[in-house]
C-alpha cells in the first residue's frame, strides 16, 4: 500500500538526514524534493503546493534539540502536516440510537461500490446492527444478483424489488421493509456510471431527497488517482455528501487521491477497504496512514486486528504454553487461522514499523500458509503434540501426504523451531517486565 511514495519520500529525506543542522538551503532542496515526489503520486497541485508551503514555514526556525536529528525534525514535521492534511482525526460514522440509519452509497461505476456495501453491512453487522441491504442499482447488469450473492455469504438480507426501473421507489420501500422486520441499519448500493453525467446526478439526489439518509458516503477507487479527487468535487457540489469511502488502497502504489481528496471536498474520509475479503474493510485514522506512509508502521491496528481474531481466555492460555515452552503445531495452527482472518500477509507487514522496506521486492505469497496448514494436517496427534519425534521416515510421509517436497517439511520444522525459541524468549522478558502498553502509542 503506497510502496511508491513511501519510498521516494524516504529517499527525500535523505537530503538531511546526518545534517548538523536545519538551514535554509538543505530545507529548500529537500522539500522541493518532496513536492516532486507528491506531484508524482498524482496528488492535487494546489493541495501540494500548500503542503510544502505548511512544512517549511514550521521547519525554518525551528531549533534542533542535541537529542534530535535534523532529519528526525523534519519528518515529524512532514507527520504532522500529513495527519492534518488526512484530516487530523479518524470521523464516526454517524448511527441513530433509534430509528432507522440509513447509509446511501454514491460513486462511479467500478469503484467497489457493491463490495463494500457488503463490507459495511458486515462491519455494522459485527457491531450488533440488524443490517438490510438495498439493491438500487437497476442500470449495471447483474449488479442486483451479484448483492444478493455477497449478502448470502455474510447472512444478511438483501432488498430488491423484481422488475422495477425506479431506484427512488426501491429505496423507498426498503425502508418500509425494513420497520416491518425489526431492522435498525439500511445500507443502500446506488447505480453508478463510467463517468460524471447529469442522469446519473439527478437519480442520486432525488434518492437523497426520498430517504433522508443518516449518511451519505461517495465511493472512490483509490489508483484513479486526481480523476477520483474530481469525480468527488462534482458528486458533492450537487449531492453532497458526509463522508468518504477510499477502495482497493493495497492496490495504491501513489496515494495521490487518499492525499488530496479531504482538502478539496473538505470531507472526512471514514473507511478504507483492502482486497476482497469481505472483512477487509477498515475504519480511517489519519495519524495511522500518515506513519505508515513515513515507513513507521502501524502498530496499533496491527494489534487491533490480532485481538479481534483472539479470545482474552486463548490468549491467556497460549501465553502459558509460551512460558513453559509447550507451544506445539496445534497451537501454531490455530494462529495460522487467525491470521488468515486479518487479511493478507503483505498488508499486516506493512504495519510492522521498518519491515516493509526491507521485504519490498520479497514474494510474499498467502499460498504459503495454505502450504504450512496442509502439512501440518498430514502429522499425527503425536506429531503435532511433540514435534522432537519427528524423524526422517515420518517426515517423507507428512510430504508425500501433504503433497509437498522433504524440503518443505525440513524447513517448516526448522522454522517452527526458531519461532519456538524467539517467543520463549520474548516471553520471558514480558513476563518480568510487563507488556508493551499501545493504547498511549503514537508517532516520534
Amino acid at each position: 500500500m503506497l510502496e511508491d511514495l513511501q519510498e521516494k519520500l524516504q529517499r527525500a529525506l535523505k537530503r538531511v538526514t546526518g545534517q548538523g543542522r536545519l538551514t535554509q538551503s538543505n530545507i529548500s532542496d529537500t522539500l522541493r524534493e518532496i513536492r516532486r515526489v507528491l506531484l508524482d503520486a498524482d496528488v492535487n497541485y494546489k493541495v501540494a503546493k500548500q503542503f510544502i508551503e505548511d512544512v517549511k514555514e514550521k521547519a525554518l526556525g525551528k531549533e534542533v534539540i542535541t537529542s534530535v536529528t535534523p532529519g528526525q525534525l523534519i519528518t515529524k514535521i512532514i507527520y504532522d502536516e500529513l495527519v492534518k492534511l488526512l484530516g487530523n482525526t479518524g470521523a464516526e460514522l454517524k448511527l441513530n440510537p433509534s430509528g432507522i440509519t440509513t447509509i446511501m452509497l454514491i460513486g462511479l461505476q467500478g469503484c467497489g461500490k457493491t463490495t463494500f456495501s457488503a463490507k459495511l453491512a458486515k462491519y455494522l453487522t459485527d457491531r450488533k446492527r440488524n443490517v438490510l441491504l438495498v439493491a438500487a442499482d437497476v442500470y449495471r447488469p447483474a449488479a442486483i444478483q451479484q448483492l444478493k450473492i455477497l449478502g448470502a455469504q455474510i447472512n444478511i438480507p438483501v432488498f430488491s424489488i423484481d422488475g422495477s426501473k425506479n431506484p427512488v421507489e426501491i429505496a423507498s420501500e426498503s425502508l418500509l421493509y425494513a420497520k416491518e422486520n425489526g431492522l435498525n441499519t439500511v445500507v443502500i448500493d446506488t447505480a453508478g456510471r463510467l463517468h460524471v453525467d447529469e442522469e446519473m446526478m439527478n437519480e442520486a439526489a432525488a434518492i437523497k431527497a426520498k430517504v433522508k439518509p443518516t449518511e451519505t458516503l461517495f465511493v472512490v477507487d483509490s489508483m484513479t488517482g486526481q480523476d477520483a479527487v474530481n469525480s468527488a468535487k462534482a458528486f458533492h457540489e450537487k449531492v453532497e455528501f458526509d463522508g468518504v469511502v477510499v477502495t482497493k488502497l493495497d492496490g495504491d502504489s501513489r496515494g495521490g487521491c487518499v492525499l488530496s481528496i479531504k482538502a478539496v471536498v473538505d470531507r472526512p474520509i471514514k473507511f478504507t477497504s483492502l482486497g476482497e475479503k469481505l472483512e477487509s474493510i477498515e475504519k480511517f485514522y489519519p495519524d495511522r496512514l500518515a506513519s505508515r506512509i513515513l515507513g513507521k508502521g502501524d502498530v496499533i491496528s496491527l494489534v487491533e486486528k490480532a485481538q479481534s481474531q483472539i479470545e482474552e481466555k486463548e490468549a491467556e492460555e497460549l501465553e502459558k504454553k509460551l512460558m513453559s515452552n509447550n507451544f506445539d503445531f496445534n497451537d501454531f495452527l490455530k494462529q495460522i487461522k487467525m491470521i488468515k482472518k486479518m487479511g493478507s500477509l503483505k498488508s499486516l507487514i506493512g504495519m510492522i514499523p521498518g519491515i516493509n522496506s526491507a521485504i519490498k521486492n520479497a514474494d510474499i505469497d498467502d499460498k504459503q500458509l495454505v502450504k504450512v496448514e496442509s502439512i501440518i494436517q498430514s502429522m499425527t496427534k503425536g506429531e503435532r503434540q511433540n514435534p522432537k519425534i519427528l524423524n526422517g521416515n515420518r517426515r517423507k510421509r507428512i510430504a508425500r501426504g501433504s503433497g509437498n517436497s522433504i524440503q518443505d517439511v525440513n524447513r517448516l520444522i526448522k522454522q517452527f523451531e526458531e519461532m519456538r525459541r524467539m517467543m520463549k524468549m520474548f516471553s520471558s522478558k514480558a513476563g518480568k517486565t510487563g507488556m508493551l502498553n499501545l493504547k498511549n502509542f503514537r508517532y516520534n
